[in-house]
């Protein structure tokens, strides 16, 4: 298939097609579209279920290094970005994850937006081959001529049944059966649609094909399905609200899951993670590496590499934007004010207490801080907002539900507010 211009041309124009109802332009970046930022072009490499083998992970360091910063930041959808490169590397950058296997379709690498369950396998809990899904769905979307017309942020979503991944607001999720047939849901919709066994992953291109369908005979432009809601089908079966928990850092069944600072990690501590597996890795999307088969004695050597290895620390569930100086719109460098606030809270007496963080991942809502009003990376769900004003911060509770209330403070105070805001009950 010939690529097409939009899908391969570092830095092109974002085509018509691409500019939703509320007129931005589509113009997420990826593998070949660099992104150019106040620190140099950014890469966004997909990676369908956050899969990666030990070679792949290497390569992706390796590239980090000799054409940008020498970091990788993974992302709310487990991808992987590489910033500082050079706009004259692209072509290189290209090479290598063609030679890695990591781009295996030019026109389509863009949409390649697959999370899944990263636990999935490696415990009791699942219901289905949810691997096996996502390597069926990612070769069926890129042999696909239409799925083309999908927008860069558009998602897909495979829940092995323990709802995790269903709690990300995804356009298109398929969720695992437990002694039935797995449900299809649609955008933000509180009721599924069953599946015939064995037509799962059919059922999951249909629904992308139908939005695309729709959208063409209705006239109107959408990024997401819950942007038109009115264009989906009825569901037959009543939803759960999803946790979406991510899996807790330390020794778990059947492998080790690790945090990331803010999603970073330099090109050495990310060799630290692939010297620690057992020659597969999955990306998670809250930040976080899951490493199957590795075994628990290798946990001191990756947490004096930097990762979270242990629960019950401020960083869980803490993340942050580029800011500045990687982001021009940014009012604030938000990642050293975060660190700041959240050292401060590890260092305060009763550390754990007033960080809201002693009931465990499930009793803290998440905290994101943002240098804009864009909130770049913000979780899904309820999450406490930090928002950059340019004078300090604005403090509140974002997402369903949540309180109307904000508090403005200084960057002195901030750790303080912050720690008020996790504490509310969700």
């Amino acid at each position: 298939m010939p690529p097409t211009p939009d899908a391969t041309a570092p830095g092109a124009a974002v085509p018509d097609r691409e500019v939703s109802d509320r007129g931005h332009a589509d113009a997420c970046p990826g593998a070949l579209r660099l992104h150019p930022a106040d620190d140099g072009s950014l890469a966004r490499i997909r990676l369908p279920g956050g899969l990666l083998t030990d070679r792949q992970a290497t390569a992706l360091a390796d590239a980090a290094e000799a054409l940008g910063d020498g970091e990788l930041e993974t992302t709310s959808r487990g991808n992987v970005q590489l910033r500082g490169l050079a706009p004259q590397c692209a072509a290189d950058l290209a090479d290598r994850l063609r030679a890695a296997g990591l781009l295996p379709s030019d026109t389509h690498e863009r949409i390649r937006n697959i999370v899944a369950s990263p636990l999935a396998g490696l415990d009791a809990t699942a219901s289905a081959d949810v691997q096996a899904w996502v390597r069926e769905l990612d070769t069926r979307l890129c042999a696909s001529d239409w799925a083309t017309g999908l927008s860069g942020k558009f998602l897909f979503a495979l829940d092995d049944g323990r709802g995790d991944v269903a709690a990300l607001d995804a356009d298109v999720t398929l969720i695992a059966g437990s002694g039935g047939p797995a449900l299809l849901r649609l955008g933000r919709s509180t009721h599924g649609l069953p599946v015939e066994p064995g037509q799962e992953v059919t059922a999951v291109l249909d629904a992308a094909r139908s939005f695309l369908d729709a959208l063409r005979a209705d006239g109107r432009r959408a990024w997401h399905l819950r942007e038109v809601p009115d264009l989906l089908p009825a569901g037959s079966v009543p939803l759960p609200a999803y946790a979406g928990t991510a899996p807790e850092v330390g020794a778990l069944p059947g492998g080790l899951s690790v945090g990331l600072r803010f999603g970073r990690a330099s090109a050495g501590q990310w060799r630290s993670l692939v010297a620690a597996s057992a020659g597969r890795l999955r990306l998670t999307p809250w930040r976080g590496v899951v490493l199957p088969g590795a075994p628990a004695e290798r946990l001191p050597a990756l947490a004096e590499a930097g990762f979270r290895t242990e629960p019950g620390s401020p960083w869980e569930r803490a993340t942050a934007c580029t800011g500045l100086p990687g982001c021009a719109k940014s009012r604030a460098d938000v990642r050293s004010d975060a660190a700041r606030a959240l050292g401060a809270a590890i260092g305060a007496p009763g550390a754990a207490d007033a960080s809201g963080v002693a009931a465990g991942p499930s009793g803290v809502l998440p905290v994101h801080w943002s240098g804009c009003e864009r909130r770049c990376g913000h979780p899904a769900g309820r999450w406490v907002d930090v928002l950059a004003t340019g004078h300090g911060y604005r403090v509140t509770v974002n997402g369903p539900a949540a309180a109307p209330t904000a508090v403005d403070v200084t960057n002195e105070e901030m750790a303080e507010a912050v720690a008020e805001a996790r504490r509310t009950t969700k």
